[in-house]
């Protein structure tokens, strides 16, 4: 019970989402959830190496700002940008002004529009990380896995940056490669049944 949380609708929650209320409303609609949508796979990618060293509810906030910061993360125009949205991006007080991190961003486009030439979608790619359900452990007991390991170590070999195994391990929590949700949480079932019916992109090889 100590790792729940109950609602003001009485409902019991990973109790990391009592923090904010804005963190409800993301926990309930988002975390989890599989998604095979290469601009949202891209985002998030991008949104937790943002996140390295600071908090969600940080990132949170700011989405929207980065959403209109960064083309809503088209990484077809993204990797086209130049110093001068550098420059730009560097004056945003609407979104984290870090420059080895926005830098990171337009890399990991033009990484991103290579990976999808070569495999065929970021999805195709970034499902065959997913680990096999029998050999998870208990909810929420791990900040990396094997799997965020090995998928943190073939990114930053095709060139990607800030993109370490804890990085890709929130991205998999939250793009729903596992079901992170405590058991007992009342989303966990709902991401369950999402997880059962999803249908997993295949890749060009």
């Amino acid at each position: 019970m100590e790792e729940l949380t109950k609602g003001a609708d009485g409902k019991l929650r990973c109790q990391w989402c009592d923090v904010t209320a804005e963190y409800i409303d993301y926990h309930d609609k988002e975390w989890g959830y599989p998604v095979s949508d290469d601009q949202r796979l891209f985002e998030k990618i991008c949104l937790e190496s943002f996140q390295s060293g600071l908090s969600w509810r940080t990132i949170l906030a700011k989405r929207e700002n980065f959403r209109a910061a960064f083309h809503h993360f088209d990484f077809e125009k993204v990797a086209r940008f130049t110093e001068r949205d550098i420059n730009r991006l560097l004056q945003d007080a609407g979104i984290v002004r870090h420059r080895g991190k926005i830098e990171a961003v337009i890399n990991n486009a033009k990484r991103a529009r290579e990976l999808v030439k070569q495999e065929g979608s970021l999805a195709a790619f970034f499902w065959r990380y997913e680990p096999d359900e029998k050999q998870l452990v208990k909810p929420q007991s791990l900040s990396l896995s094997a799997e965020s390991t090995a998928l943190s170590k073939e990114l930053k070999k095709r060139g990607w940056k800030f993109v370490g195994p804890t990085t890709a391990y929130a991205f998999m929590q939250a793009m729903g490669l596992i079901n992170d949700h405590i058991e007992g949480c009342v989303i966990r079932s709902k991401v369950q049944h999402a997880r059962k019916i999803f249908k997993r992109p295949a890749g060009e090889k």
